[in-house]
């Protein structure tokens, strides 16, 4: 069984900065693309940045140019620096990985709140 765990979240005011970790139980040689995904209550899940084995990147409009998202293939583990927080960055974020064999696996989710 493939496991996520996510570290990082927390409280902070608008404008400043968090960095969101994940690490999964998965051999290095499994693992396909890594990301996040934030759910705020009463909406679907949405997909905040993902990154492919080799670092192409994608974001959704509304971060562009505030996160960061990065990996490091050597611990299985990928990362979300964001910055310039918003209001509407709350959430509970979700890493998520893909697996070679094609399954998606999911971490338990974290919390972040942003004060305006």
């Amino acid at each position: 069984q493939v496991q996520l765990v996510e570290s990082g979240g927390g409280l902070v005011q608008a404008g400043g900065s968090l960095r969101l970790s994940c690490t999964a139980s998965i051999s290095i040689f499994n693992l396909n693309a890594m990301g996040w995904y934030r759910q705020v209550p009463g909406k679907q899940r949405e997909l905040v940045a993902a990154i492919g084995r080799g670092g192409s990147a994608i974001y959704e409009d509304s971060v562009k140019g505030r996160f960061t998202i990065s990996r490091d293939n050597a611990k299985a583990m990928v990362y979300l620096q964001m910055n310039s927080l918003k209001s509407e960055d709350t959430g509970v974020y979700y890493c998520y990985v893909n697996s070679s064999w094609g399954n998606v696996y999911w971490g338990q989710g974290i919390q972040v709140s942003v004060s305006s």
